[in-house]
């Protein structure tokens, strides 16, 4: 199989350091010098030692470089060795998913939801309003189980914009991107059956897994080059997958936007196996700068692909609205769908419709996003100044999740708990993955205003990392 540059330094490098060479705490050559050895690109290098951040390999000191792993025997968390997975926490998800729901913490980083003074009040209310007066006592009935037919007309039209082709017929309407993933899962697999997820995953979709008694391979998501299509080349040729879960657009939580060239690699891998392929484009619509990124369905002509996205990342969480394109796959999503429940609530179906119609959804995106990108630089340079050297971020292109790797020497547990106490809430990195590869991870939301006791609690939790590192 093809090593990419990056992987072929990377490599190298690691064998230096397995076969005594390079031995713990041994200052690795910089970026510049391995850029001009193997000439090559910096990202190219950056890119290879970020392979080896994470197989626990090397560390990284600000200003000052990379470093051979003082504990090198955490080396190789993230497997590269495709490994079917049993769908089993090592902790209560329910902690975070439920009990979790009680909004006392005075600084919370671990809400995938944009903050009260971000969304867009009064154009919902307004809108809400001008609904039930319009549409007065119909919206007290059943609507379509697929979803109000010009609602879904409006969506196909605002798809074509960014190119991204499907029928309204082939629509459903869902309560939320979640349930699309769920019903989308369920139309394409049975329990027992393997499917290919990104590593780190999000916990919401781990549990859809769980309750659906799948079982799993984890393909890692690198840093700056996201979703490791040859990993899953590696994997296609060993297991007989149902289905393929990605988030190809600013994926939660490492926030990497896949490039074009690499969606249609995945696609391609795809369609060679006959493997439905479920994308969550929940956060498309929210990129910092330049037009709004095409989906893997662009691309197909197959129908092999299933997108889902919804409303409630771009406007409020309380429009629970989403949708399914399933595909080739219609007709068994179509039966799930109507198996779990009656059709989305025809306030939010009919205030959507009417908000799609117009311009105000654009004029909203265009402020959001701006107000995205500056809470996101601030937040990577408050995690800069105030967490110990060793700490990495994500460098996110839209969206609104930060990706915080800590030193390994620092007692995750013991973190946690004084962030509790201090009422600061972050997301642990384990939630992400069936394994231990994120332990010493964490994710940080940045969708709500920083304020002063905010950026007061960002620095009270890294001055405990910087002290107990």
């Amino acid at each position: 199989m093809k090593q990419y540059k990056y992987e072929e330094i990377a490599a190298n490098i690691e064998s230096k350091i397995t076969g005594g060479q390079y031995l713990p705490g041994h200052r690795l050559p910089s970026v510049r010098t391995l850029k001009q050895q193997y000439r090559t690109s910096l990202s190219t290098i950056q890119s290879a030692y970020d392979e080896l951040l994470l197989k626990g390999l090397v560390e990284s000191a600000p200003r000052s470089g990379y470093y051979v792993s003082a504990r090198p025997a955490a080396a190789g968390k993230v497997a590269t060795t495709p490994i079917v997975r049993d769908p089993v926490f090592r902790s209560n998800l329910a902690v975070i998913t439920s009990q979790n729901l009680q909004r006392s913490a005075i600084s919370e980083f671990n809400v995938a939801a944009p903050g009260d003074l971000l969304l867009p009040q009064q154009l919902l209310l307004k809108t809400m309003q001008q609904v039930i007066r319009e549409k007065g006592a119909a919206l007290l009935k059943y609507y379509p189980a697929n979803g109000s037919a010009t609602l879904r007309e409006s969506i196909t039209k605002r798809a074509a914009h960014h190119n991204t082709r499907f029928q309204a017929d082939e629509l459903l309407i869902t309560d939320g991107a979640l349930q699309a993933v769920y019903i989308a899962l369920a139309a394409v697999c049975e329990p027992g059956d393997v499917i290919a997820i990104e590593s780190p995953c999000i916990f919401s979709v781990l549990e859809v897994i769980r309750v659906l008694r799948l079982r799993v391979v984890e393909i890692p998501v690198r840093p700056f080059t996201g979703f490791d299509v040859d990993a899953l080349k590696e994997a296609c040729a060993i297991h007989a997958f149902k289905a393929i879960v990605i988030t190809p657009n600013f994926h939660n939580p490492t926030g990497v936007l896949l490039t074009d060239e690499q969606k249609q690699q995945l696609l391609r891998v795809a369609q060679t196996n006959n493997i439905p392929l479920i994308e969550n484009d929940i956060y498309g619509e929210l990129p910092f700068n330049g037009e709004r990124p095409s989906t893997i369905r662009t691309f197909d002509n197959s129908g092999l692909v299933m997108t889902c996205s919804s409303f409630s990342k771009s406007l409020a969480p309380g429009i629970r609205l989403g949708w399914l394109s399933a595909g080739r796959f219609y007709r068994q999503a179509e039966q799930v769908r109507f198996a779990i429940g009656s059709s989305v609530s025809p306030v939010y179906q009919e205030t959507m419709n009417k908000i799609l119609e117009g311009s105000a959804y654009e004029k909203h995106l265009r402020i959001f996003r701006k107000q995205l990108a500056a809470q996101c630089t601030q937040s990577i340079k408050l995690i800069r100044e105030c967490f110990p050297a060793g700490t990495e971020a994500s460098r996110p292109e839209g969206g609104y999740h930060l990706w915080v790797r800590l030193p390994e020497t620092l007692a995750m547990s013991s973190f946690y708990r004084f962030c509790e106490k201090a009422g600061v809430r972050f997301t642990p990195g384990s939630a992400f993955s069936f394994t231990d590869a994120y332990d010493h991870c964490f994710r940080l939301v940045y969708a709500d205003k920083y304020t002063p006791a905010k950026v007061a609690a960002i620095r009270k939790a890294g001055g405990y990392a910087v002290a107990n590192s």
